[in-house]
């Protein structure tokens, strides 16, 4: 699939490494819903290209709200040929805490963001592809999901938030196998730590820290190579299916 004038809808696209496949779709002369809980950055990227760009404010915890923005975002986009789901939270939290066990409100919360809420998206947007006129290779369209390395290595503390992107990382092959014959590809990016919003409140020792136990390149990722990533996603048709870690090859420790 082409990249150039794409038509996109990103969940979490106002900020973060959403906010990277954001410019990067307008960047090739493409179209772009975001659907985000932050009005004022969504607001002002609609603002600045209204022709280009739709901000759907959306709890992607709440399906009805995900399933509605996909229908405006149809109305809007004509199509939807790549749909990526990058909404998330960190959930950081010892399941027994200092000042007790954690509360199973957190958890829940940490799932219905970053597991349940990418699957509200899935769903959504692969039913409105479906529907849709294929290219000359059978493709209707691209699903993107984001995980983590914690999905595999989850470290203290990261019980919710491994539990959310493990599901995410789970479901992408089931997902494609069962997209195949619609012509819709599924695939997954685990990203390793990027200079994001969650780690933007950490102090510069704090971050040089974490940037040292990264092999090579030995820093923090840059959401514009998240992005890169997408893109060649949408372009290489082969890639189906799987998680593609983008880490520096970097294996987090226990803490």
């Amino acid at each position: 699939m082409r990249f150039e004038k794409l038509r996109a809808v990103v969940s979490g696209g106002a900020s973060g490494l959403g906010r990277a496949v954001t410019d990067r779709v307008l960047g090739a002369d493409g179209r772009v819903v975001v659907l985000d809980v932050a009005r004022e950055a969504g607001q002002a990227l609609m603002s600045a290209a209204p022709e280009r760009v739709l901000y759907v404010p959306t709890d992607v915890r709440v399906e009805s709200e995900v399933d509605q923005a996909l229908i405006r975002a149809r109305e809007f986009l004509g199509r939807i040929d790549l749909a990526v789901a990058c909404a998330g939270v960190i959930g950081a939290g010892r399941v027994l805490g200092r000042e007790g066990p954690m509360p199973s409100e957190h958890f829940q919360r940490t799932i219905g963001i970053n597991l349940i809420g990418t699957f509200h998206l899935v769903k959504a947007a692969a039913n409105l592809m479906q529907a849709q006129e294929p290219n000359g290779e059978g493709e209707r369209g691209v699903l993107v999901l984001t995980a983590s390395v914690a999905a595999f290595e989850g470290q203290i503390g990261q019980a919710a938030y491994s539990a959310s992107k493990g599901g995410v990382a789970g479901m992408t092959l089931p997902l494609a196998r069962e997209f195949a014959r619609l012509g819709i590809r599924v695939m997954t990016i685990a990203p390793g730590i990027f200079e994001t919003a969650m780690v933007a409140g950490m102090t510069d020792e704090i971050r040089q820290s974490l940037a040292s136990q990264i092999p090579f390149p030995q820093r923090l990722g840059r959401p514009d190579e998240y992005a890169a990533l997408v893109r060649h996603i949408v372009e290489n048709s082969m890639l189906n299916g799987t998680t593609i870690r983008l880490d520096g090859a970097i294996r987090m420790q226990p803490k």
